[in-house]
């Protein structure tokens, strides 16, 4: 499913950098990431018109200036279509990956590598890279990154706010700028719990997929919902039902 989203040594990985056409936003922010905790989410997901329910498992862990996610989502028939895992530690910026890998359903295995020491992310899927400037993400930090600046400036998530990230993806790296809309209740495993909606929405000008970060500030701002909507009206919806802190 499209959905379930060694190069060289230090010099040579230097030596073939690529200039990003595209914004890199790099702000240092206070960040406070939340407790380490296993979290289950109900999966509802809709592909080319079939429709499929699952359950997806997050673990993450925090602490001693580092942290780790692992993720894996299972659906109906097909069993596991996704599994990945970011690790890395926490800077001046914030969350810092160092290596993001991906397993999805019918598709070979990626890694994407933050090479601190040489100051570049690299791909396993491209020959392009990225300068670090500080404060670039993958793409399962990033709801984390989120999670961690709310913890750390609750007042500053109000509606009408923006937050861009720089986040690296199989190939290439894009800015990921998600805006404060509202507060919304949802239902959290049959109780009423307000959250904090943002919405990530593609360019005005070019296709490409929304997301939408549901995070609870009195359950320590964890990611309750994100729902992934492409345009042709696919989506991946997964809703959280069980958390257990570690």
């Amino acid at each position: 499913m499209k959905k379930f989203t060694t190069l060289c040594a230090a010099m040579m990985l230097a030596a073939t950098v690529q200039a990003a056409e595209a914004e890199h936003p790099s702000v240092k922010r206070s960040t406070n990431p939340p407790p380490s905790a296993d979290l289950s989410y109900n999966l509802k997901v809709k592909q080319s018109g079939l429709a499929l329910n699952g359950v997806a498992t997050v673990q993450w862990r925090a602490g001693d200036g580092k942290y780790s996610i692992a993720t894996e989502s299972r659906a109906a028939v097909f069993g596991k279509v996704v599994e990945n895992h970011s690790e890395g530690g926490v800077d001046e910026y914030g969350l810092a990956p160092v290596t993001f890998h991906e397993k999805r359903i019918r598709k070979e295995p990626y890694t994407t590598s933050f090479k601190r020491d040489a100051k570049a992310i690299a791909f396993t899927e491209s020959a392009t890279t990225y300068p670090i400037l500080g404060g670039e993400q993958d793409r399962s930090s990033a709801q984390w990154q989120l999670a961690s600046m709310a913890r750390a400036a609750p007042d500053k998530f109000k509606p009408g706010s923006e937050w861009q990230l720089f986040v690296a993806g199989r190939k290439d790296a894009e800015v990921w700028s998600f805006k404060v809309v509202k507060g919304e209740t949802l239902q959290i495993a049959g109780a009423e719990v307000n959250a904090v909606h943002l919405v990530k929405a593609p360019p005005p000008d070019a296709p490409g997929q929304q997301v939408d970060l549901w995070l609870a500030p009195s359950m320590d701002w964890y990611p309750v919902r994100v729902r992934f909507n492409d345009a042709d009206g696919d989506f991946v919806d997964q809703t959280l039902e069980k958390v257990v802190k570690k």
